[in-house]
């Protein structure tokens, strides 16, 4: 069942993190994932979330999700992730 990762992310270091960007975007493809949207602007339609860059991405199942998260090709990239944005995460299932 296709699954969607969503991250809301706060830059901390944007020069950084344009390292980080060019690193993770090979590694989704590699796991067979794909953006879905990529940073655009958000608009909070209810409650008091208040989303900083949000990052939607698609992958053929949690399990290829997990697997592109903790996967060697991804963990240089990951590691700028932490070192120049605090981030939430989540994956769900689609329907």
């Amino acid at each position: 069942m296709t699954a969607y990762v969503i991250v809301d992310i706060e830059v901390t270091d944007p020069v950084g993190y344009e390292d980080y960007k060019k690193l993770a975007a090979p590694t989704v493809e590699l796991y067979g994932g794909k953006y879905v949207a990529r940073g655009g602007p958000n608009e909070t339609l209810e409650g008091d979330w208040r989303a900083n860059r949000l990052v939607i991405l698609q992958f053929e199942s949690v399990k290829a999700a997990k697997a592109w998260l903790n996967s060697p090709e991804y963990a240089p990239a990951r590691a700028l992730r932490h070192k120049y944005a605090r981030t939430k995460m989540v994956v769900v299932e689609g329907v």
